[in-house]
């Protein structure tokens, strides 16, 4: 574990350090997160209130984390695990179908003030919504964080042979419907 991240995490366990370790933790994680949650959500406002949602259950569990994992990770697993109770709670009441979730999640995307994507970024973006969602999020966590398997493996608490299998199969997935939307 990085030393910033062991001093960030020590002084957010010392009750006289916890804010300022707090808004040093915020300033140093919430544009990654912010982007990794983005990628899920696919609108700017849920993406905002996924993180604040990310980062109050930082606040209030960080002294049961035990620092198995890096910072770093425990902070993707928290984000990744909120943006999926999020949309998945955003289904549940919108009583939404996979291909509805979908549309729901491309149209909050073309509808974002804050996206600015070509033509190519629209057609990935698409390839990438009509995967499933582990795979959806296994491709942007390889694909746009560029995170190892093993390091993903940590985050989304699975094998690292069943990542490489997702990261496959979206991959051709997303390749398959780019080439035939040409």
């Amino acid at each position: 574990m990085p030393e910033t991240d062991q001093k960030i995490i020590a002084d957010l366990k010392d009750a006289g350090k916890r804010d300022l370790a707090f808004h040093v933790l915020v300033k140093t994680y919430q544009e990654r997160l912010y982007w990794h949650i983005r990628k899920m959500a696919m609108n700017h406002d849920d993406a905002d209130d996924i993180l604040q949602n990310t980062f109050m259950k930082v606040w209030r569990s960080i002294d049961s984390f035990r620092e198995e994992s890096s910072l770093y990770t425990w902070l993707y697993r928290i984000a990744t695990n909120e943006s999926i109770t999020f949309l998945n709670s955003k289904k549940k009441k919108n009583l939404m179908s996979l291909n509805e979730d979908n549309e729901y999640l491309m149209d909050n995307l073309m509808s974002d003030p804050y996206f600015d994507g070509d033509e190519i970024q629209i057609k990935l973006q698409k390839a990438i919504l009509r995967l499933p969602e582990k795979q959806r999020i296994v491709f942007n966590l390889r694909y746009y964080e560029e995170m190892k398997y093993e390091e993903m493996a940590k985050v989304l608490e699975t094998s690292v042979g069943a990542l490489k299998a997702s990261f496959h199969h979206a991959a051709k997935k997303v390749e398959k419907y780019i080439r035939n939307t040409d």
